[in-house]
């Protein structure tokens, strides 16, 4: 009995060690979604990440490009991002980002459902050693949305959301990340809605894996000019 309880404790004192190593990120997001026409839109982002100590910013992404809706359920879209990293307060990894995007979507009764494919290309440009590098990555996202009381995705309305996305690229660390996220959020109106949620984020590494954990607050705006009433109601989540 007494060598149970002691190898119990050594349990609880590794698990305990390896969640002193984990904590809570912050991932913060502003998106702004330009429809113009029935067909064309464009659309803006801006993050800010800690990763290394939630009060302090050392990750940033300004993003965007344009969509083409070839119907209400098909959409296709290019886009461009820079990216940097940084490390002690200094930049320590630049990345200019290219991808082609097909999402497509559908609905089972209330719920949205978004089924996304993306091809990147991703150039590096280390700072500190003026190191250059690229490499590309694949992507597939599967998420829904579900508005909680009304019908629909409308003016006043909470909404859950949640989605698995998986990475891959062509070299030797074929599986490269793991997303996990669930969420919540509100829309005030046609044009603005906020939402927040945990994301669980797995690294994989040929030198080792890693997990975050990501506290993620949002803030969207909507101008849409394009006269549509049919249209989907996108809520954009993380990214």
């Amino acid at each position: 009995m007494k060598k149970h309880f002691v190898f119990v404790l050594l349990i609880l004192a590794v698990i305990g060690k390896a969640q002193n190593k984990e904590h809570i990120s912050s991932f913060n997001m502003l998106s702004i979604t330009y429809k113009f026409s029935k067909k064309w839109m464009a659309y803006t982002e801006f993050q800010t990440r800690s990763i290394e100590d939630y009060t302090n910013i050392d990750y940033y992404e300004t993003k965007g490009g344009v969509g083409y809706n070839i119907n209400r359920d098909n959409q296709a879209f290019v886009g461009i991002g820079r990216y940097g990293t940084y490390k002690e307060q200094k930049i320590s990894q630049e990345e200019l980002r290219l991808w082609l995007q097909y999402t497509y979507s559908h609905n089972i009764g209330r719920v949205n459902i978004d089924h996304r494919g993306r091809a990147e290309q991703r150039f590096f440009h280390m700072s500190q050693t003026g190191e250059n590098t690229t490499d590309n990555r694949f992507r597939y996202r599967l998420s829904a949305t579900m508005p909680i009381n009304n019908p629909k995705m409308q003016a006043n309305t909470f909404f859950v959301n949640a989605f698995e996305e998986l990475f891959v690229g062509p070299k030797s660390d074929f599986l490269k990340r793991n997303r996990l996220f669930t969420g919540f959020g509100y829309k005030f109106n046609k044009s603005v809605s906020t939402s927040m949620g945990y994301m669980w984020q797995r690294e994989f590494s040929p030198s080792g894996n890693k997990n975050l954990h990501f506290l993620y607050m949002a803030l969207n705006f909507t101008i849409d000019h394009s006269d549509d009433d049919h249209a989907r109601v996108i809520i954009p989540v993380a990214d």
